[in-house]
């Protein structure tokens, strides 16, 4: 029996994907270590929650050769990753940079929340104040309220 829920555990594991195919693997494994690194944190545009070396998406794997071809020319990894931000902005990065135009990126997530907890107390602070028991009514409503009841009756 407890064979049965290891091998269950196990196979439900989440396992991270092996998207780099053997025939995009360089033979020096020094660049190879290099454009694995750089794959790591550029975003496949497709997916775009995976970076390219976890995507199968064929964008990714047109982005993997190119970092490949790009370091395999004798670029340096900074030139790789400013010449791919070239072709596809900032958004390519995982961790885009802290600039005017990602302010948005970076700041959204903050704004949203602290939207949410403004909502929320104001929210609790309203309900708290319908909790109040209302006041009853003056001898002057009392005797307009009678005076209606009076009319209607006829």
């Amino acid at each position: 029996m407890r064979f049965v829920i290891i091998m269950l555990l196990v196979a439900l594991a989440p396992i991270p994907a092996a998207a780099v195919n053997p025939s995009e693997v360089l033979a020096d494994p020094v660049l190879e270590a290099r454009a694995r690194e750089i794959s790591k944190d550029l975003r496949c545009l497709v997916c775009q929650n995976q970076s390219i070396d976890d995507s199968d998406a064929s964008l990714a794997r047109d982005l993997r050769v190119l970092v490949r071809e790009r370091l395999t020319a004798g670029d340096s990894n900074e030139q790789v990753v400013a010449y791919v931000v070239s072709r596809y902005g900032d958004f390519v990065l995982l961790n885009p940079p802290f600039k005017g135009t990602t302010y948005v990126l970076w700041l959204a997530p903050a704004g949203i929340a602290l939207i949410g907890i403004v909502a929320v107390v104001v929210f609790f602070r309203r309900r708290q104040g319908a909790a109040v028991a209302p006041a009853g009514l003056s001898t002057e409503e009392q005797d307009r309220l009678a005076n209606l009841m009076e009319d209607e009756d006829r």
